[in-house]
């Protein structure tokens, strides 16, 4: 892997990830392996990301919304992470031992509450798919400690889906031992070192608004007929 990645944008990183995503889909059809893929994003950065996999793929765009627990005293400080649904994750590090049950319980909660109301602005341009059998492809813009990201296989393991992989344009090398074991199988197009962070690996990187994330979905699921008529 080279020691220097840059992507000239999220759309630019997602049509090389699922170029490759492809060619793996591809090799399992050979195998007789005839389980369907759904991409799962991880907004509001994994959407630019993940639409050019799904539209490779030919196939339905969901999210998977998890979210980091911090301490209102640090809030750049990740201690945990927790999805929607209330799967639940603590670092590590045990930087969180050194709290209170309560203290634990209310930032859990708080992140919780956040994914949850992110979940529903996203709701109405969401696929009617069910993922039982499939392959579940998460998509991320990049993984730095994959805190959210090993939450987020959680929760898309209850639907119980034929595998979960795990892809992404960037993690760092030390983490992929990690990655693999939180799927069954993992795709990352580079492992620079150092890594730093993710923006580091980008010439464009702004922020994904609500709006912009919200205008991909609708226009993909409703290309592919996968909304309700009422959307």
């Amino acid at each position: 892997m080279s020691t220097i990645t840059i992507f000239r944008n999220r759309l630019n990183a997602g049509k090389q990830l699922g170029e490759v995503i492809l060619q793996e889909i591809n090799k399992l059809s050979l195998e007789s392996v005839e389980a369907q893929p759904i991409v799962y994003a991880l907004p509001r950065g994994g959407i630019p990301v993940a639409i050019p996999v799904a539209q490779q793929l030919g196939c339905p765009l969901d999210i998977i919304v998890a979210k980091k627990i911090t301490l209102p005293r640090n809030p750049e400080l990740a201690i945990g992470a927790v999805s929607s649904e209330g799967n639940v994750l603590w670092s590590h590090s045990g930087l969180y031992r050194q709290k209170s049950s309560k203290e634990l319980e209310i930032a859990q909660q708080q992140a919780e509450k956040k994914a949850q109301s992110q979940l529903k602005l996203f709701s109405k341009y969401l696929p009617q798919v069910d993922a039982k059998g499939a392959i579940a492809i998460i998509v991320d813009d990049g993984i730095a400690t994959g805190m959210t990201v090993a939450v987020a296989a959680q929760a898309v393991k209850a639907k119980e889906p034929a595998q979960v992989w795990i892809c992404t344009p960037v993690a760092p090398k030390e983490l992929i031992p990690r990655i693999e074991k939180w799927g069954n199988r993992a795709i990352v197009l580079e492992t620079p070192d150092p890594f730093f962070s993710v923006s580091r690996f980008y010439v464009d990187f702004p922020q994904t608004s609500t709006e912009e994330a919200v205008a991909y979905l609708y226009q993909h699921n409703q290309q592919l007929g996968y909304l309700s008529e009422n959307n």
